[in-house]
């Protein structure tokens, strides 16, 4: 991705040196030592700080490439020379985004590094790390390159010198994203000719942040053996592109999420910014929106009774078969709900959830022997006006059910819908003519490019 950051290299200060010996790699704590930050944003997911021009952690947040150790620096030839082109990169760490492991990346000439398993066109939807995606073109310029190293512990990719292709007058582009293996990001940006709110979109998505996605594979009836993916985005970190200029920087620490807990215990009592709840099933703790979405589904997890105790696994499912209407709720709602039960034991969230939230609950009962004791009401007319009655309530809540869906896509409602009804409902579905544009992967899956140019200048 291309994000907006410049600095004078002559005014910068000696960069500072991690514990592996790399100028530019500074440790978390050390970033945090700085007088002139700008108070956290809290994502649900990340934290951000941004750091302006005048900043000291902006000029030292930018890796040096040419103080880097050059058999670790790879120019990709492939993509310094192409449009709208991306490659794969092994890591040679677990990179932790979104709380799942991650040693495969996809980076893209468009300024930004795919992170999804699934390579398809439409990369610049969703599941991305975007500095500062656009449409650049490499191979407008002999000067422009897509550069990356890796030292073991972080990996560095740098946009250098590119140009946006519909609009070359405006100079050139420099900017770079560091991954490290504790799932700190930082986008430093050395050279941002013009506000990034002025980058036009209209022939590719102008993005800056983070965004990640779950896959569900649905079986195909006419066709055996063929499965159609959908991608459903359920969250996004959105940057905001006015504080992206020269010689700044900005810095993501990752939050706790509930697929760090490996026990039932911990997974339940967790005090973070998500409803966590543990699926004896599959053995594993999850808000119910990250990347194992489908196998928390196919595994019946939300329906799953939460057992306080953990030690006794409580398999009992409640149907509504009284008089009483209750419409589902979604998991996320009977968490919060039993969140609110025990509010005295758990601190409440920094920010709100960004996945919709339904209840609706409708309340009909009526003793057996009521009707005997309405006076000149004969038991035919009664069994009438409560069939009409009934009726009235359905079409009423699914009126406010399609309306509330249609409003919150992301909702678990939604999701519960899409995944049995994918055709009907609005979704990622990348087919032609969905407005984003076509990339295609350099190398097939599973091979890493050979022959790459070393290094010699930035």
């Amino acid at each position: 991705m291309d994000s907006n950051r410049a600095s004078q290299e002559q005014d910068q200060d000696p960069e500072q040196e991690d514990p592996e010996g790399f100028p530019g790699l500074l440790s978390a704590e050390e970033t945090d030592n700085s007088s002139q930050i700008e108070e956290d944003t809290d994502h649900n997911y990340y934290t951000s700080k941004t750091y302006s021009p005048s900043d000291p952690m902006s000029k030292d947040l930018w890796v040096n490439i040419d103080q880097m150790d050059k058999e670790k620096v790879k120019i990709h030839g492939i993509l310094s020379n192409t449009h709208r082109q991306a490659a794969r990169v092994n890591l040679s760490f677990d990179f932790p985004f979104y709380g799942h492991f991650l040693r495969e990346i996809t980076v893209a000439t468009g300024g930004f590094i795919y992170t999804g398993d699934v390579v398809h066109r439409m990369l610049t939807a969703t599941q991305y790390i975007a500095p500062l995606m656009a449409n650049f073109d490499p191979s407008v310029s002999r000067n422009s390159t897509v550069i990356y190293f890796d030292n073991g512990t972080a990996l560095v990719v740098q946009w250098d010198h590119v140009h946006l292709q519909d609009n070359y007058n405006l100079g050139s582009f420099t900017f770079q994203a560091t991954l490290h293996n504790t799932g700190r990001i930082v986008f430093a940006y050395k050279e941002i000719p013009i506000e990034v709110s002025q980058i036009s979109s209209v022939n590719h998505p102008v993005k800056v942040g983070l965004s990640d996605a779950f896959v569900v594979v649905h079986k195909i009836q006419q066709i055996p053996n063929v499965r159609r993916r959908t991608i459903y985005e359920y969250h996004r970190v959105e940057l905001t592109k006015t504080k992206i200029t020269n010689s700044t920087a900005v810095e993501m620490m990752p939050l706790p999420t509930c697929l760090q807990f490996t026990s039932c215990s911990a997974c339940i009592s967790s005090q973070i910014n998500f409803n966590c709840s543990w699926c004896h099933r599959l053995n594993r703790c999850s808000s119910g929106f990250d990347r194992h979405r489908q196998d928390w589904v196919d595994n019946s997890c939300p329906d799953e009774t939460k057992d306080k105790m953990c030690d006794i696994i409580d398999t009992t499912y409640l149907y509504p078969f009284t008089t009483t209407i209750v419409a589902k709720t979604t998991s996320r709602s009977k968490e919060a709900t039993a969140g609110r039960d025990t509010a005295s034991t758990s601190h409440p969230p920094t920010s709100v959830p960004t996945e919709g939230k339904l209840i609706l609950c409708f309340a009909f009962v009526m003793p057996a022997d009521a009707v005997d004791r309405m006076p000149g009401t004969h038991p035919l007319h009664t069994g009438l006006i409560l069939g009409i009655l009934l009726v009235m309530l359905i079409m009423v809540a699914g009126v406010l059910v399609t309306v509330y869906i249609y409003h919150h896509p992301t909702s678990a409602a939604s999701l519960f819908l899409i995944e049995r009804r994918p055709s009907r409902w609005p979704a990622m579905k990348f087919r032609r003519g969905s407005g984003h544009p076509a990339y295609a992967e350099v190398e097939p899956v599973g091979q890493e490019k050979e022959g790459f140019i070393e290094s010699e200048q930035c």
